[in-house]
C-alpha cells in the first residue's frame, strides 16, 4: 500500500492507544488463570492477535468484542499445536519457554523478518534442560520434557527472554539467574507486575528470580494502559512541529520504559506538561543531545527524527540491537531520514545526527516495519512538501488506528 501524506502542521489532541506489550502479558497471564478473566483492551492489533490466537491453539478460548478480552483459561494444554506468530517477536520469545512449561510439543510459524530473529541464548538454555528444537524454513518445532528447576539466561541479549521463562517458572516453578548487563529492565518489572496481578509469587534479588509454582488468579476486571511507544511519534512531533500535542490516556506511573520519551525530549529542550493522565508538547526550540537508547530502543527512530530538527550534533549509542528488528532498523532510519534530506550516519552500536538541515518530501519506503512507517509520516511535519510512503501498511502491526489518530490530529 502506497499513502501520500502532506507536509500539513500537526496539533490537538488523541487518546494512546492501549499498549501491546501489557496486552501480550495480561493475556499470557489470563490464559494461565483458573478462571474466566476480562481484559479491557479498546484497540487491538496484529501482534496482540497473534498472541491471542497463539494461545487459544494451546487450549484457550478468547474472543474480542466491544474492546474487551474474555479468556478462558488453558485447562489441558493442546500437544502439537500450530502456533501463528505472524511477525510477533514478543509472541514467539513468550510463548516458547510457556510451551515448554506447559510440557506439550508445538509448532511455531513465522512470517516477516521473524524466522531470522536470534533465539539464542534462550534455545541453548532450554535444550539444556531437554527441550529439543527443528527450525524448517519459517517453522520451529519445540519437543521434549523440560528438566530441572535452576535456570540461567544472559538477560543482555533480549528482555523478551527473560519475560518467557518468567511465564514457564509461574507453570513450572524454580529459580532464574540472570547474567549480563540487563537490557530494557522496564519490560522485565511489566512482566512482574503483571504476573503479580494474578498472585504469582516471585522473589527478586538483584540477578535473579524464585518463582513459586501455580495457578494464577485475577480477581477483578483488567485494563490495558495507554501505550508510551506509540504515543511517542505524536509527542515528538509536537515538538518539533508548529502547534502543541496532547496524548491522553497515559499513566505516568507506569512500569513501561518509554515513558522516558517524556525526560528525553525534556533534555532536548521542548516544554512539556503533565497533568493526571494526558501529556502536552509544545513547538520548541530544539538542542542536540546524546542518548543512550539500551533500554529504550523501539524510540530510537524517532528520536532520530527529532534530532534532525534539533540544532547541533546528536549522538544515539548503544542501538546495535536495532539490526535485528522488523527490518535492520539502523540501516532504515538512516534510509529514510537522508532520502528527505537529513545528515545521518550509521556508527558500530548507533546514529550520529548533524541536525537543523531542511527536509523535503520524497518517495520512500517503511521496509515492512511499523516503526519507520510512523517515522515517514509524523517526518512530514517537517518536509516542504508531501512524502509518498510505500508499504505504509506496516502500521497495522501495532498500531491499526494510526491513521485515523493521524487525521484527528488534522494531517492527510
Amino acid at each position: 500500500m502506497t499513502k501520500t501524506i502532506d507536509n500539513r502542521p500537526l496539533g490537538g489532541k488523541i487518546h494512546a492507544i492501549p499498549s501491546k506489550s501489557e496486552a501480550h502479558r495480561l493475556l499470557i497471564c489470563a490464559a494461565l488463570g483458573d478462571k474466566k478473566t476480562q481484559i479491557t483492551c479498546p484497540q487491538t492489533s496484529k501482534d496482540i492477535t497473534a498472541t491471542a490466537d497463539c494461545l487459544c491453539a494451546l487450549g484457550a478460548d478468547i474472543t474480542y468484542q466491544n474492546g474487551v478480552y474474555t479468556v478462558e483459561p488453558i485447562k489441558t494444554p493442546v500437544s502439537n499445536a500450530v502456533l501463528p506468530c505472524g511477525e510477533s517477536g514478543s509472541t514467539l520469545r513468550f510463548l516458547i519457554p510457556l510451551v515448554c512449561g506447559l510440557g506439550v510439543a508445538a509448532t511455531f510459524q513465522m512470517q516477516g523478518r521473524l524466522p531470522d530473529r536470534p533465539l539464542s541464548p534462550l534455545k541453548e538454555e532450554l535444550e539444556r534442560n531437554g527441550i529439543r528444537f527443528a527450525k524448517d524454513g519459517n517453522k520451529l518445532c519445540v519437543d521434549g520434557t523440560l528438566q530441572g528447576h535452576d535456570f540461567s539466561i544472559d538477560a543482555g541479549v533480549s528482555s523478551q527472554f527473560v519475560s518467557g521463562l518468567l511465564f514457564m517458572l509461574t507453570r513450572h516453578g524454580g529459580t532464574l539467574n540472570l547474567t549480563g548487563k540487563v537490557e530494557s529492565a522496564a519490560y522485565i518489572d511489566m512482566t512482574v507486575r503483571a504476573l503479580q496481578k494474578f498472585g504469582a509469587v516471585l522473589q527478586k534479588t538483584e540477578n535473579s528470580f524464585a518463582v513459586e509454582k501455580r495457578i494464577l488468579s485475577a480477581n477483578e476486571i483488567l485494563r490495558t494502559e495507554g501505550d508510551w511507544s506509540n504515543a511517542a511519534f505524536f509527542l515528538c512531533a509536537g515538538c518539533f512541529g508548529k502547534k502543541e500535542i496532547t496524548v491522553t490516556g497515559l499513566d505516568l506511573n507506569s512500569a513501561q520504559g518509554d515513558k522516558e520519551i517524556i525526560e528525553i525530549l525534556r533534555r532536548f529542550g521542548a516544554r512539556i506538561e503533565t497533568r493526571a493522565d494526558a501529556v502536552t508538547v509544545f513547538p520548541s526550540a530544539l538542542h542536540a543531545i546524546d542518548i543512550d537508547a539500551a533500554q529504550i530502543p523501539d524510540l530510537v527512530p524517532v528520536l532520530t527524527l527529532t534530532a534532525c530538527a534539533a540544532k547541533g550534533q546528536s549522538r544515539i549509542y548503544n542501538a546495535q540491537r536495532l539490526r535485528l528488528k522488523e527490518s535492520d532498523r539502523l540501516q532504515t532510519t538512516k534510509d529514510l531520514l537522508c532520502a528527505l534530506g537529513a545528515d545521518v550516519e550509521i556508527t558500530e552500536d548507533g546514529l550520529v545526527i548533524n541536525g537543523a538541515k531542511p527536509l523535503h518530501g520524497a518517495l520512500v519506503d517503511s521496509a515492512n516495519d511499523h516503526r519507520i512507517a510512523m517515522t515517514a509520516a509524523v517526518a512530514a511535519v517537517l518536509c516542504d512538501s508531501p512524502i509518498t510512503l510505500q508499504n505504509a501498511q506496516a502500521v497495522e502491526k501495532s498500531y491499526p488506528d494510526f491513521r485515523s489518530d493521524y487525521e484527528k490530529l488534522k494531517g492527510e
